[in-house]
């Protein structure tokens, strides 16, 4: 109990410390943002007197109002789910805009993510388990996959399967002209998500799969050489019941506190892949909210991303203490 306690507490304060600066993000940057995005949104015709002092309430810039009051008044905003208006979509809520998007991301980054850990770890565990033979080439060859930079990695997919072979689309995250307005829920548009997610999934499995199969079979190697897989073999126990009962459980559970951690990332989406492929994700919601100087919607997706690894890293922390007794008792 004193464990979980522990973590809860730890994981608490690490919460208001992630908060409070992203409140104080805008406050502290050089210049005035308020008056940046004010001189923006004038540019397209007269703004609003309660919206000036909205935008300068939100980015800090009210004199007027102590910042102890502003930071009170972020946190009652926050806990009734405001995170302000975005310029760039301006009159749009970046509540609204990040729930939009956040969708896209989960569903593809996060299968392509599920997809990767489990055909790497799978794998990694059989070459650990046949190392020394010919599957060992399986290594170099996704290590070299792994090497590639991502950008060039989607562009070749792009080149070869896209514009090559007109296979599939090239950019977007479904048809623009079937469906002019947007996405809705209906079988021909879910499948033309999946028509063009399938080339940006791929390349974030061929990109990352590397990875997880020489970190498992690192262990299973490590895993093999234990005293107590040398007892079951002694014992004569199965081959194949050593493999999954005792080595390959062993052996993945490194893998599965980095597959958590990774998890907590997938919200952050993959800003390369989404930019390369036009894809209406988390990670271009981010480059455009800086590309335009939306210190709103900036606030809200760094906001978004950081609760969501603080939660996955939390859930790992509780599962791990009690799937290993040693995490506990070594606190």
């Amino acid at each position: 109990m004193k464990f979980y306690a522990r973590r809860i507490g730890f994981y608490a304060i690490t919460l208001w410390v992630a908060i409070s600066l992203n409140f104080l993000l805008p406050r502290l940057m050089p210049g005035d943002p308020a008056d940046i995005l004010i001189a923006k949104l004038q540019q397209r015709g007269e703004v609003p007197v309660s919206t000036i002092n909205n935008i300068r309430l939100l980015l800090g810039s009210d004199d007027q109002t102590p910042l102890w009051d502003q930071y009170w008044g972020y946190w009652g905003r926050l806990l009734q789910g405001d995170l302000g208006i975005s310029f760039s979509k301006f009159p749009t809520p970046v509540t609204e805009l990040i729930a939009g998007a956040l969708p896209w991301t989960i569903v593809l980054v996060g299968l392509a993510t599920i997809i990767s850990f489990i055909l790497g770890v799978g794998v990694g565990a059989w070459v650990g388990w046949r190392r020394g033979t010919w599957v060992d080439h399986l290594v170099p060859a996704t290590t070299v996959l792994q090497s590639i930079p991502y950008f060039w990695l989607a562009l070749i997919m792009i080149s070869v399967f896209s514009v090559g072979l007109g296979i599939f689309p090239i950019i977007g995250g479904y048809d623009v002209f079937e469906f002019p307005s947007g996405p809705e829920w209906s079988w021909a548009f879910f499948g033309s998500a999946v028509y063009h997610g399938i080339l940006p999934a791929v390349t974030i499995v061929l990109s990352s799969v590397g990875g997880w199969l020489l970190g498992m079979r690192n262990m299973m190697v490590s895993t093999l050489a234990e005293d107590y897989i040398v007892t079951a073999e002694a014992k004569g126990l199965k081959p194949m019941r050593i493999l999954k009962a005792y080595a390959t459980r062993n052996a993945a559970i490194p893998s599965v506190a980095g597959f958590a951690i990774t998890l907590g990332f997938i919200v952050a989406g993959s800003i390369v892949m989404e930019q390369v492929f036009t894809y209406p994700g988390i990670g271009k919601l981010m480059f455009t909210a800086v590309q335009n100087n939306d210190y709103a919607l900036m606030q809200g997706v760094f906001l978004v991303i950081t609760l969501t690894v603080l939660a996955a890293n939390f859930i790992m922390d509780l599962v791990y203490g009690f799937i290993d007794p040693r995490a506990r008792h070594n606190v």
